[in-house]
């Protein structure tokens, strides 16, 4: 029930009755989902509590450490905090893993060597890692080191290439990376299970090749984890899903023993692993954005389906659309033009804490082949587990929108591209796309 002062505030902060009208229709027929989204994140939450109890968390671990690092408690604990949430035999969680895309470069690099071949059997990886790989040629790639890459693309429905990855996979098949979340692509995420069916598939023709999945926007969304159905190793950031907002900046690998501990190798130095890495200041908002993970990404699940619902209603093509099941907390909406992005992006940032009186426009950022256009007024730099959205623009001209730190303020910034559409003519005041 939305109050006559609130309505007034809203009004204030540039959201018309009629656009909050149409949020309260939509949001009406959303109730049963969101009571399942917080069955998911009240399991999670008691799963997180569990592992800080078992690991025995105390206070002098919220402490950290400076210079070499040796013996820290606190950031030691936190990595069995970690393998205990994701049953894993280890964890690699530490600030000096800057984000995502170093942490599964980290991982890649670190397990794979020359001669190796590395095989993504989902279709192309995110944008910032074909610079990693060498797909784009640059300074440091697998490919100047000799490790190989092969693909197979997703069939057109979204479903695996069964056969396809038979043939790809060979006696230098070494690593197969798996992206859980869609990137700045229109296909399906992948759920848990569906990764556990492929996994199980590749075992059974190589079983010694190590499978990663790309876990970034994916944890806390389920009940399981990849490395509860194969997975030998998973990867993510803490800006994202597991940092529950607070985590400043760091990544994680979670997995089988040798490949975390190569991972340190790499991370760190040969001879030293784990062992140094100070933790600085940042480890007690690294537990308690743990703490907090599986609510913050409850509240970004329930703005994404929100987003869905609008948007599918106006006549725009939603991935994943208004009533499927979630397996991450990213939507995909696609305008068909670049007017459409750029509108969609700036009502997020008007709706943003931080920085909310900026316009952003479309740059060309490093790591891309086309300019991108991000709006996030965040607390933390680039979180995106935070309110933001962000797209490139090149055709389809899809935006896709994440996070919300709390399901109220996604429900603010939802609402504040809507009016943002309209007030830019890519959305009638009949709630209609403008063809």
């Amino acid at each position: 029930m939305i109050t006559q002062e609130l309505k007034t505030l809203y009004q204030k902060m540039g959201i018309s009755e009629e656009v909050l009208g149409y949020g309260e229709e939509i949001l009406e027929g959303l109730k049963e989902r969101y009571a399942q989204i917080d069955a998911v994140a009240e399991y999670n939450q008691a799963k997180v509590v569990h592992a800080m109890q078992e690991c025995k968390v105390s206070e002098a671990c919220l402490l950290g450490t400076t210079g070499y690092g040796y013996n820290d408690l606190g950031r030691d604990t936190l990595e069995e905090v970690y393998a205990h949430i994701f049953h894993t035999e280890d964890a690699l969680v530490r600030p000096q893993i800057t984000c995502g895309t170093h942490a599964l470069a980290l991982a890649l690099m670190s397990n794979l060597r020359p001669g190796d071949e590395l095989l993504s059997p989902v279709g192309k990886p995110y944008d910032t890692l074909e610079e990693v790989i060498g797909i784009r040629p640059s300074k440091g790639s697998l490919a100047e080191y000799g490790v190989t890459y092969a693909q197979v693309d997703l069939l057109a429905d979204g479903g695996f290439d069964w056969e396809g990855i038979r043939k790809a996979i060979n006696e230098r098949t070494k690593l197969v990376t798996i992206q859980r979340s869609k990137g700045y692509q229109t296909r399906p995420t992948l759920s848990v299970s569906r990764i556990g069916e492929l996994i199980a598939f590749i075992k059974n023709i190589k079983p010694d090749v190590i499978c990663m999945v790309d876990n970034c926007y994916g944890e806390f969304v389920e009940t399981i984890e990849p490395t509860d159905v194969g997975a030998d190793m998973a990867v993510g950031s803490l800006i994202k899903n597991p940092g529950g907002g607070l985590a400043p900046i760091g990544g994680y690998i979670v997995g089988k023993k040798e490949c975390v501990e190569n991972a340190a190798y790499r991370l760190t130095s040969p001879g030293l692993g784990k062992e140094v890495g100070a933790s600085l200041g940042v480890l007690s908002k690294f537990y308690q954005g743990l703490f907090l993970a599986p609510t913050v990404t409850a509240g970004a699940l329930k703005g994404a389906i929100f987003a869905a619902n609008l948007y599918e209603r106006m006549g725009f093509a939603v991935v994943p659309n208004s009533t499927e099941t979630r397996h991450d907390i990213i939507q995909a909406v696609t305008f068909g033009t670049p007017e459409g992005v750029i509108a969609f992006c700036q009502g997020i940032q008007a709706g943003a804490p931080v920085d909310s009186y900026v316009t952003p426009e479309p740059w060309d950022m490093p790591g891309y082949d086309a300019q991108v256009i991000m709006a996030a007024g965040a607390f933390v730099s680039g979180s995106s587990i935070e309110l933001s959205a962000d797209g490139p623009i090149k055709p389809p001209y899809a935006v896709y929108f994440q996070g919300g730190l709390t399901w109220q303020h996604a429900k603010f910034g939802i609402l504040k591209t809507v009016q943002a559409c309209i007030d830019a003519g890519i959305v009638d005041r009949n709630f209609k796309r403008v063809v």
